[in-house]
């Protein structure tokens, strides 16, 4: 079967080189028995790919077994992969097979795997390295024949830096990589795929198919999609059953999209600008600007009362705030988009308002960063009215991050 068969196969959509280049290893890898990692951002289609390798194995009469790893909390995934005994914790009334059980001879797929935690890592490097398993609570080990494909939207190198992904199980699962392309990779599949899912929903609903205006096109190529081909379904079939003018403008189509004129928080631009950010880092920077906010607006407050000393240049990018013969405050605020630092210790090479004046004492604010976290959750879901997806968009973070947040924190979401 050549790749053109494969896409009809599974219903795959576009002719980017970059995917094609996917698909094809996908094809050669599917007759070994080595373990593949797949990587692309959150939307890209990562789950294709093990599909397409099961179904050309030699394993695809025996099962396939899908997994989200994000999703399984941490006190049961053990249970859930590699099974229990009978009494080998509360509520284990009889012995249970685990996924890897129920998978022997097939395939097993680990979305999200970078989310497990590191006793499981230990016990599915075990599986990978020997095929063996313990089940919970029993001392005896279970042989399996298991392939294991998996999947994650993060930096994996970055997550073992950070001691969150064991090393030797990443080399072991990185066998073959497949990067899956994002949507922005492939400028070319946009317009295909916003008529092939308009279309779809068209006939579904047997109402008038969506013609594109030029200006309408344009936009659809320029917008971002920060959520890749799972947002412009959303976004296509939404539009396809709103709107009412069968021609569709681009104001129609921009009042469907997040707010295309300003970026989303958080920005980085100029030299500092990381590509590959952890999550954590990302919060780190936006709460380095939060408290910018806060101290320019008490030295604000302060000046008004004529106790503060600020010179304000209008020609100047920065404000310069004079000393008063103290030492320099440990936040060193950036006032040029050119440089944009995320964590105390970094050095920027332009113009800086140093907070002299009036530090903030310890005590006025909480600086728990996940008090922090759990604030800046809680606006972005009340900004979008409870949407987890356009508020993890806003944040910069995955859709599986803000529902694993929320039940941390126990956020309560609005009706």
């Amino acid at each position: 079967m050549d790749i053109q068969g494969i896409k009809q196969r599974f219903g795959i959509i576009g002719n980017s080189p970059l995917l094609n280049r996917a698909i094809d290893i996908a094809m050669q890898v599917a007759n070994t028995d080595l373990s593949v990692l797949v990587i692309g951002e959150s939307g890209v289609g990562k789950e294709f790919f093990p599909k397409i390798i099961h179904e050309l194995s030699a394993r695809k009469h025996n099962n396939y077994v899908a997994i989200n790893c994000g999703a399984i909390p941490e006190g049961t995934i053990d249970s859930e992969l590699f099974g229990h005994e009978k009494g080998s914790f509360t509520d284990a009334r009889e012995a249970r097979k685990g996924y890897f059980e129920e998978a022997d001879k097939g395939t097993i797929f680990m979305d999200e795997v970078a989310e497990l935690p590191l006793s499981t890592q230990v016990r599915l490097l075990r599986v990978l390295e020997t095929g063996e398993f313990l089940k919970v609570g029993s001392s005896k080990a279970q042989k399996t024949d298991v392939r294991v494909v998996a999947a994650t939207n993060v930096n994996v190198p970055e997550q073992i830096q950070m001691g969150k992904f064991r090393e030797d199980l990443y080399y072991r699962l990185n066998a073959i990589t497949i990067q899956v392309p994002s949507l922005k990779q492939r400028p070319e599949d946009i317009e295909l795929l916003f008529r092939k899912f308009s279309t779809d929903i068209s006939e579904k609903y047997r109402i008038p198919p969506l013609h594109l205006t030029e200006e309408a096109r344009q936009l659809l190529l320029s917008y971002s999609w920060p959520g890749n081909v799972r947002e412009l379904k959303n976004v296509s079939e939404q539009i396809t059953i709103v709107e009412k003018d069968r021609t569709l403008s681009a104001e129609a189509l921009r009042r469907s999209l997040p707010d295309t004129e300003t970026s989303r928080l958080p920005v980085f631009l100029g030299k500092t600008a990381q590509s590959g950010m952890s999550e954590r880092e990302i919060l780190y920077s936006v709460l380095f600007d939060m408290q910018k906010d806060i101290h320019q607006l008490k030295q604000a407050v302060a000046n008004m009362s004529g106790n503060g000393r600020i010179n304000e240049n209008l020609n100047s990018e920065a404000y310069t705030i004079l000393p008063a013969d103290q030492s320099l405050s440990p936040y060193s605020v950036p006032v040029s988009n050119s440089e944009i630092p995320y964590a105390p210790g970094m050095t920027a090479n332009v113009p800086h308002a140093e907070i002299i004046n009036d530090p903030i004492p310890a005590h006025e604010e909480d600086l728990s960063l996940e008090k922090r976290e759990k604030i800046l959750i809680e606006k972005a879901l009340n900004k979008y009215r409870g949407n987890r997806r356009k508020a993890a968009a806003e944040l910069g973070i995955s859709e599986r991050t803000i529902y694993r947040k929320i039940k941390e924190f126990n956020i309560l979401l609005e009706d």
